[in-house]
């Protein structure tokens, strides 16, 4: 089986390649400049070369902030690019994977948010991942939604090599802690991704396995619980650790606006597809330990 993956370096991205063999599949990234989401025209013939038996759709423009300033390309990318990787699923008669975010709520519920509640993103990055959506949706394609949240893991720039970064020179750091969410290993993400892939791919004629899922790590925390799973982990490990002094959203004031509750329940997506991302304090501790492993080499 051939997965057609975009982008080249993403968390996503990596942890699919790293798990295409135990999975036994292929996985293909195309990236810029062949496959560039800014440029709509060039999706189609780039992934046209890939032969795919399925595309995942991993590519965004995900630097939250900076999206309060360009909220015109994240818009193109995350919206109009989305639509145009799902018309080309379309066309060659394949299923599509779309990777979306806990950033289209508002963060207002009491409890973790059902696929089913309504959208109402607070920030440019979150509109556009939901304009991501809506174009899947309308885009005639063979397509099921994952929506994520607070990606994490060995690879590229996350929250947990972060804080590892900053215990190395800080005995105290701040964090968040009246933000709550999933933290989500990008591994564990992978291999629910390719597993859906292989299933929409197995059984074409299956409303049941399409639609909108979430896909997230079991449990919730605050970003200041999450930093300090970190610290636990490295600590024990003979790593870096600090002090965590949480502090509130006001007081760590950014551009975009966060959800105050990013939690995802994943119920829908054990109960169509039986899979259950594990609790994330198991995969942070993997996650640190393949982060230190280089250093206790």
């Amino acid at each position: 089986m051939r997965i057609a993956v975009t982008g080249w370096t993403g968390q996503l991205v990596q942890s699919l390649l790293a798990q295409a063999e135990i999975a036994g599949v292929t996985v293909i990234p195309v990236g810029r400049p062949e496959l560039d989401l800014a440029r709509p025209e060039s999706v189609r013939q780039a992934l046209a070369a890939t032969k795919p038996d399925c595309i995942v759709n991993a590519a965004a423009y995900t630097a939250v902030d900076k999206a309060e300033a360009e909220p015109d390309l994240a818009m193109r990318i995350n919206g109009e690019g989305a639509g145009e990787v799902a018309s080309t699923a379309a066309a060659f008669g394949v299923p599509l994977v779309q990777i979306s975010t806990d950033y289209v709520f508002d963060g207002l519920a009491p409890r973790p948010w059902l696929e089913s509640d309504p959208t109402g993103p607070l920030s440019s990055y979150g509109r556009s991942k939901l304009a991501g959506e809506e174009a899947v949706m309308a885009s005639g394609a063979d397509w099921t939604i994952l929506r994520t949240a607070w990606v994490y893991s060995p690879y590229g720039a996350n929250f947990v090599k972060t804080m590892l970064r900053l215990a190395e020179s800080r005995d105290e750091i701040g964090v968040v802690s009246d933000q709550l969410g999933s933290p989500t290993s990008a591994p564990d993400l992978a291999e629910a991704t390719i597993a859906v892939a292989k299933a929409l791919v197995a059984h074409p004629g299956d409303a049941a396995l399409r639609g909108v899922f979430h896909a997230a790590g079991m449990g919730e925390a605050s970003w200041a619980d999450l930093a300090e799973a970190v610290f636990a982990a490295s600590a024990a490990l003979g790593g870096p650790s600090a002090r965590v002094m949480r502090i509130a959203t006001i007081d760590y004031p950014t551009p975009a606006r966060r959800p105050a509750n990013s939690r995802l329940d994943g119920s829908l997506l054990a109960a169509r597809h039986g899979l259950r991302l594990p609790p994330w304090q198991d995969s942070v501790q993997i996650c640190v330990a393949t982060l230190l492993a280089p250093s206790r080499s």
